[in-house]
């Protein structure tokens, strides 16, 4: 299977060149375009069987921002193309997931191939108060693979070196090394937050890479509201 990002254009799209019997699974919505061979199929976004998979995906609906579905695309024919897109304006990166495994904020799944799964892991209770990013439980890798995330604006990749204290304003954060330590905390407490604007930060330790995006949703989001006529 190839996989295509297609960086020329201002908004990039990803297409899946796929060969028969070849399997991806994508965001829910993200298509574009397909040929008359790859078929798009509904599964419950969670492992397991029966009644204890339909628990486990009402479950992930309800503690995080997920859908309880997710597409799964199947190749019918001898060569097969799907487009997809991210839902919002920015870029799209790859992230080779095996020998290194990811932690991956809200929104920015868009696809993966191979064996690459996510599941949710529980947080703190300090982290999930904070976050804002899946609450309880935060999205991370397993398996081995390819996986497309997608970022509001650009992607800038940030390698730390046993960092001890790098701080990243939350909603920045599009995913980053599962080896890294990391808090979620106000800016400087209550007070300080309150008058820099900064809000929620992450605070990482130790060696691996962080990847954030250039724009804030959240921040342009309420510069959009200011417009929209209040009853």
């Amino acid at each position: 299977m190839e996989i295509r990002i297609e960086t020329e254009m201002q908004f990039p799209m990803a297409t899946f060149v796929m060969g028969y019997g070849e399997m991806a699974q994508i965001q829910r919505g993200s298509m574009v375009y397909r040929t008359g061979g790859v078929q798009l199929n509904t599964r419950l976004n969670a492992k397991g069987q029966g009644i204890g998979k339909i628990a486990a995906s009402i479950g992930r609906s309800i503690v995080s921002n997920e859908s309880m579905f997710i597409t799964e695309v199947v190749c019918q024919e001898q060569e097969g193309h799907i487009c997809i897109a991210p839902s919002v304006p920015g870029t799209i990166v790859q992230l080779d997931v095996g020998a290194a495994q990811y932690r991956v904020n809200d929104s920015c799944f868009l696809a993966m191939d191979g064996t690459v799964a996510y599941t949710l892991q529980r947080q703190s209770v300090g982290r999930a108060l904070f976050g804002g990013q899946g609450g309880f439980f935060v999205m991370t890798t397993e398996g081995q693979g390819r996986m497309l995330v997608n970022a509001f604006g650009s992607i800038k990749t940030i390698q730390l070196n046993n960092a001890q204290g790098f701080t990243i304003d939350n909603a920045h954060v599009v995913a980053w090394d599962r080896n890294l330590e990391y808090d979620i905390s106000l800016q400087g407490g209550l007070m300080e937050s309150i008058g820099t604007g900064e809000g929620v930060v992450n605070v990482f330790r130790g060696t691996g890479r962080v990847l954030v995006q250039s724009l804030n949703l959240q921040n342009f989001a309420g510069q959009l509201a200011r417009f929209i006529p209040q009853k």
